[in-house]
């Protein structure tokens, strides 16, 4: 791949949101694929998560109560700091938050991946909640944790790799998510000021790609073109791409990199 240096006018920073579940180690193959290409790449975690997976797995105390706004307030301020609008990337509840941020007039172009989708998506999967049940059945856990097992996760996010394989990548990335994000996720329907909202008739927004995999059994596909159909009476760019053969975890499963070229393609050609 040649090098970028930002010459021709389109931004030479990316920003990248990871999802739930997961920390922005999640993304070490993307960023270094990018910066191999001369980008500038910042992977910052959700507050509060600054620490080895290790020590998250053993006190997830600093993100008991994370909501959504609280993520993506924190990556609108770094994205404010900047010099130019990045291309922003973000999967899964990263995803959302992209969508969110864009809506807020920042970045340049931006890539959700595997979404959690934005409020009005009416076909939602309770995939998602049945990952973290503790949570619906005390209202008390919504300022609690829950994690996933190496079967869950297996289940839902690594589906297409084998269980060694999958038991490796629960090792590495896998961190207790907290249950507040995943209610707001999937109540968000049912809020009258649900924090999950945009405005989908919004016009000046940047272009926005929607990416789905075909094998996703916790943002299934169906679920992604629903979100991309809210976006009809924009008059902003919005496209939507299905991997068919891809996991939830697109981003990290073998030919990564097929997804991580195009989104970035897309992005730079579309901002």
């Amino acid at each position: 791949m040649s090098a970028h240096n930002g010459d021709n006018g389109v931004t030479d920073t990316i920003v990248l949101i990871h999802g739930l579940w997961v920390t922005a180690l999640s993304w070490e193959h993307w960023i270094e694929r990018f910066r191999a290409r001369g980008y500038s790449v910042l992977a910052p975690n959700w507050p509060g998560m600054d620490v080895e997976v290790e020590q998250l797995r053993r006190d997830p105390s600093a993100i008991a109560g994370l909501g959504i706004t609280e993520i993506v307030d924190h990556y609108d301020r770094i994205i404010r700091e900047l010099d130019r609008p990045p291309i922003i990337i973000g999967h899964s509840v990263g995803g959302l938050s992209a969508q969110i941020l864009l809506d807020r007039g920042l970045g340049a172009a931006g890539v959700a991946i595997a979404s959690a989708p934005v409020k009005g998506v009416l076909r939602l999967p309770f995939s998602m909640l049945r990952l973290g049940p503790s949570a619906l059945h005390n209202p008390a856990n919504r300022h609690r944790t829950v994690a996933l097992t190496p079967k869950q996760f297996h289940h839902a996010f690594t589906n297409t790799v084998d269980v060694q394989e999958a038991a490796a990548m629960h090792e590495r990335y896998s961190v207790p998510g907290p249950c507040r994000t995943v209610l707001e996720v999937g109540f968000a329907n049912f809020a009258r000021d649900a924090v999950t909202h945009v405005d989908r008739e919004n016009d000046k927004r940047a272009p926005l790609l929607l990416l789905a995999g075909g094998k996703d059994r916790i943002f299934p596909a169906a679920v992604t073109r629903y979100n991309f159909e809210l976006y009809r009476k924009s008059k902003a760019v919005t496209a939507y791409k299905e991997f068919p053969d891809r996991s939830h975890y697109t981003i990290g499963e073998p030919g990564w990199e097929e997804v991580a070229d195009y989104a970035l393609t897309w992005a730079l050609e579309s901002a």
